[in-house]
């Protein structure tokens, strides 16, 4: 099993930042990827970025080049650095981690509003 704790997120006003955190214990050496979903209210559960253990990174179009997504392999962390944000960046976001099965966090809330 693979435990995720997220930390962060919060109420931002528009073209603010947000750090989001994510720290991943238990059988980690089974992890082969790590990353940050989202989901808007009444919006399916979308995928925002992904790093693998030898850093390979995934962004979805909508994020690039606002968000940037990083992991420590020695911490078994992995952090959103979030800027220039948009009220339709609102959502709940959930720590993700690959392994044997899919493993999520708890979630965490980010608010975009003015």
């Amino acid at each position: 099993q693979v435990q995720l704790v997220e930390s962060g997120g919060g109420l931002v006003q528009p073209g603010g930042s947000l750090r989001l955190s994510c720290a991943a214990s238990g059988n980690i050496f089974t992890i082969s990827k790590l990353g940050w979903y989202r989901q808007a209210p009444g919006k399916q559960r979308e995928l925002v970025a992904t790093i693998t253990w030898a850093k390979r990174i995934t962004y979805t179009d909508s994020v690039k080049g606002r968000f940037t997504i990083s992991r420590d392999n020695a911490k078994n962390t992995v952090d959103l650095q979030m800027s220039s944000l948009k009220p339709e960046d609102t959502a709940v976001y959930y720590c993700y981690a690959a392994g044997n099965q899919d493993y999520w966090g708890q979630g965490t809330h980010v608010t975009v509003s003015s």
